[in-house]
This record gives structure tokens, sequence and C-alpha cells, in this order.
């Protein structure tokens, strides 16, 4: 299985940022970053796996059924440079 997949996005409604996962229920970066968009989410950063390292926040097992939340906190997430943070909870992005 090769999609793993982690967002960090931004829900302005509630003013929450959050770290999510997906490991099998989307095929496709664009599909897990077009259901959260229709729930309302701005997406802030989009990756798949090899395109960012994981930081302080382990791989989750493979699951076709469900998210993975990371992380979550109130307000926008911390952009550093490559480095993204959410609670405690980093991980940097590659090129």
């Amino acid at each position: 299985m090769n999609n793993y997949f982690r967002i960090t996005g931004y829900y302005p409604q509630a003013d929450v940022c959050f770290i999510i996962d997906s490991y099998g229920k989307f095929n496709e970066l664009y599909d897990f970053s077009s259901y959260l968009i229709d729930k309302g989410v701005k997406v802030v950063k989009a990756r798949a796996e090899g395109r960012f390292d994981f930081g302080n926040i382990p791989k989750a097992p493979p699951d076709n059924a469900y998210l993975i939340l990371r992380a979550c906190d109130k307000g926008q997430p911390t952009l550093n440079g490559n480095t993204v943070e959410v609670n405690g909870k980093t991980y940097s992005l590659r090129s």
C-alpha cells in the first residue's frame, strides 16, 4: 500500500488546526484534499509519503476506513521553514 498522505489543515469556523493522516482511505492526495475542502477546511500543507519526514509523529498502521488525527490545537498551525508544528507535534516537508 503506497498511499500514505499527511495534511495540515485549518478549520476557520472553529479556529482550529490539525495534522491528519490517511493510509488507505484515499488513492490520491487530491482526493484526500478535496474531501477536507468540501468540509470547509483550508489545506495548509499536503504531502504524500516520501515528500515529508515523519518527525515526532510515527507512521500509522494502514486503515482504509478512517482518517488518523495526529494533532490538533486552537488557531493556525506553526510553519517554521520546512517544519510544521501543531500542539508540539512536528514534521518536516521535503521538496
